[in-house]
């Protein structure tokens, strides 16, 4: 009978033992699911658009690396702010939005600063790109002046060069530019720029340009290749001019305060998966370019590639731009670029 009693306290003994480790099991479970970090990630591109691809391609790099532990939710087309491109960068400022990928020309709205990269004429190639922003000073000084903000730069992409279309003529001069009634992104430096050259800048949001250009409200618009093309703009514009006059970065972005919070491991994995991602999205974005300006040709589009000689003297007209804006920007930035 003792020998009975002491098999049974030995048989609920183990019993309690796997029963406690199953629950340890299920404790770890649920203590490494609160471990899990789901940031939000403001994209204000479609999503097949390179912004949208590298966007994805940064998630997954992250997921993948931190074991899961972090997960990127992505919301192309400015979903987050309800299309507005401005309102999106401040979310990302005061921690509303985690990530976001916008345009440094958005950025300038807030500050007119950060149109520093798009002054025209500055940047002209995409070696000068990867030379002076990517790889260079410049970048990391545009990097400190985002954290100035609140916002910590982990990697720059790249809308491209901007080139301008019209319904009118070619433009291969300053004096085709003349009369012409061309849409532009809202901010200042550009409205200088354009009335430097003799054209009458006007402001619009961009949801509405394809319908002024197809009723003639406006003669033309300026955007890099791949905007023009997932617009089809081609449809309602006779002429583009391949100038690659004002060139348009984009920002991956994180909150500062947010980037903070991690350690010093993570916040090196999530540069370099940024990097990595931003290197993809340049490379599609620049395949991408060389194809969209034959589908231009096979529209029917009249295309003209502006030679150096030309382009010296838009830079002429453009001089009293740089002087508005050296003391907005500051000389020392800008010659970073040059």
């Amino acid at each position: 009978m003792k020998k009975l009693s002491l098999f049974l306290v030995v048989v609920l003994t183990l019993s309690l033992l796997v029963v406690g480790c199953g629950g340890g099991d299920k404790q770890e479970a649920a203590t490494e699911q609160v471990k899990v970090t789901e940031l939000k990630m403001s994209v204000t591109t479609a999503d097949s658009s390179t912004w949208t691809l590298g966007a994805k391609k940064f998630a997954e790099l992250v997921q993948e690396r931190s074991g899961g532990k972090i997960i990127i939710k992505v919301f192309p087309n400015e979903q987050l702010s309800g299309g507005n491109q401005a309102k999106g960068i401040e979310m990302l400022i005061s921690g509303a939005t985690d990530l976001s990928l916008h345009s440094n020309i958005i950025y300038s709205i807030i500050d007119q600063k950060y149109g520093v990269i798009s002054l025209p004429w500055l940047l002209t190639t995409e070696a000068q790109v990867d030379e002076k922003l990517i790889n260079g000073p410049a970048g990391d000084k545009f990097k400190a002046m985002l954290r100035e903000k609140g916002v910590e730069g982990l990697a720059y992409g790249e809308n491209g060069f901007r080139q301008i279309t019209n319904s009118k003529r070619e433009i291969k001069a300053p004096a085709d530019m003349a009369g012409l009634k061309i849409r532009i992104p809202g901010i200042k430096m550009y409205t200088s720029l354009y009335k430097a050259l003799g054209a009458d800048p006007t402001a619009m949001n961009f949801s509405e340009v394809f319908t002024a250009l197809q009723q003639k409200t406006i003669d033309g618009q300026e955007n890099p290749t791949d905007v023009i093309t997932s617009s089809k703009l081609y449809e309602v514009q006779k002429y583009i001019s391949m100038w690659n006059y004002s060139y348009d970065a984009l920002i991956l972005g994180i909150n500062k305060a947010t980037f903070e919070k991690f350690d010093a491991a993570t916040q090196d994995m999530l540069r370099k998966a940024a990097e990595e991602a931003m290197d993809y999205q340049r490379k599609l974005n620049r395949e991408k370019g060389v194809e969209q300006v034959q589908l231009f040709k096979d529209k029917g589009m009249t295309v003209t590639t502006l030679t150096d000689e030309q382009i010296k003297v838009f830079q002429e007209k453009v001089k009293p731009v740089y002087e508005e804006y050296e003391p907005i920007i500051g000389k020392d930035v800008i010659d970073l670029f040059r």
